[in-house]
């Protein structure tokens, strides 16, 4: 995978998260699309993409929102190059394992992010266990949707080529 498109697959998912959360989302935490863009090209393409896109893409989304800036681009490097790693290790081929990679992916991330905040900015609130579970769940859902969607249709649209 080149360069060019894991950019383009991280700006996708930074502008579908920035535009449309707002409207899908609701008050709760919902899914961070970010994440599993991250996690999705380190299963791709091993953790060292997995580190650069989850520093990237972090740093870009911590400059869009409010807060510490940097806090969201660790946990996602941080997440980007175990997800690599575990992709590299294990097989990750089906959608189960990949339910768990996101699942798990999901939760590191969030108890980075949880406690930094807390150790630099204690009169944080911290994030309730419940919405935890609940975006782990949405981002392992969408994930494997996504990776299921991103294998199927180029071979669906190359047998039809194949075909006429």
């Amino acid at each position: 995978m080149n360069a060019l498109r894991m950019a383009g697959i991280l700006a996708a998912a930074l502008v579908v998260q920035t535009t449309l959360a707002r409207f899908l989302v609701r008050g709760s935490i919902g899914v961070d699309l970010v994440l599993v863009a991250v996690v999705y090209l380190s299963l791709r393409a091993g953790p060292t993409a997995g580190i650069v896109s989850g520093t990237l893409a972090g740093l870009a989304q911590d400059a869009l929102t409010t807060g510490i800036v940097g806090i969201g681009s660790l946990g996602k490097a941080v997440v980007g190059y175990l997800s690599g790693t575990v992709g590299r290790a294990f097989i990750v081929a089906q959608p189960v394992p990949r339910f768990l990679v996101f699942f798990a992916a999901t939760l590191v991330e969030m108890a980075i992010v949880v406690l930094f905040h807390l150790a630099l900015d204690p009169v944080r609130s911290a994030v309730p266990a419940g919405a935890v579970v609940a975006q782990a769940l949405g981002n392992a859902l969408v994930g494997v949707v996504a990776f299921q969607l991103a294998e199927s249709v180029p071979r669906a649209l190359e047998r039809r080529r194949a075909g006429r």
